[in-house]
């Protein structure tokens, strides 16, 4: 099988980071690396994989706690959002692509959680790594009702373009599972299900209190 994805126990707050390869091509990029980029980098070298990229999902401390260390033992770039304060290597615009051997990753700048967020979809795999933004059953934070606002956008966006069988794997396991679909997410997230953006700042502010009547984490 050409194709190489991982998904990776980091710790932290239950982080994960992702493995991406081509096996034919022998190349590889590490996301988010967070807690245990060591790890990672084994993971890609038990199979014959060069790590040459370390892509960010967003530029929060504990997504970018392994940049360091994954950039000395492997010698990749970091490659983030062009207004990133990561100030990466590799500076990536909103639907900008890259080719990691055959494999094509597409990048769609998708603020609220974060201003520099990006979600990672591979088209033909049908794959996307949503980060912080969508989670499994619930979303990501946001600091006040502008951001929500700007989150509600940006989810709206990944429920356009992206088709309802990519699968979604986000930037840590919250949810009831480690990932699901597009589609499942347009069906059962709350948030997704909010009919009007005046719904969705409602259920944001009132989440706690709503999460626990579901017994949700």
């Amino acid at each position: 099988m050409r194709f190489v994805f991982e998904q990776l126990r980091t710790g932290g707050d239950r982080n994960f980071a992702y493995l991406i390869g081509d096996r034919v091509a022998r190349v590889a990029a590490l996301i988010d690396p967070s807690y245990d980029p060591a790890g990672a980098v084994e993971r890609a070298r038990a199979q014959s994989l060069t790590v040459r990229h370390i892509i960010n999902t967003h530029s929060h401390p504990d997504h970018i706690e392994g940049n360091a260390e994954a950039q000395r033992l492997t010698g990749a770039k970091v490659a983030a959002y062009k207004c990133s304060p990561v100030a990466p290597d590799l500076e990536l615009d909103d639907n900008q692509e890259l080719l990691l051997g055959s494999i094509l990753l597409r990048f769609l700048h998708t603020p609220g959680h974060a201003d520099d967020h990006l979600v990672i979809w591979l088209p033909q795999e049908k794959v996307a790594i949503t980060g912080d933004i969508l989670f499994v059953g619930k979303v990501g934070g946001t600091k006040d009702d502008d951001h929500a606002r700007i989150e509600h956008e940006s989810l709206a966006r990944l429920l356009r373009e992206l088709p309802d069988d990519t699968t979604i794997w986000p930037g840590h396991d919250y949810g009831a599972r480690p990932s699901s679909t597009i589609g499942i997410e347009r069906s059962t997230n709350p948030f997704l299900l909010a009919r009007e953006l005046d719904e969705f700042l409602e259920l944001k502010r009132d989440w706690p209190r709503f999460k626990q009547a579901l017994g949700l984490r």
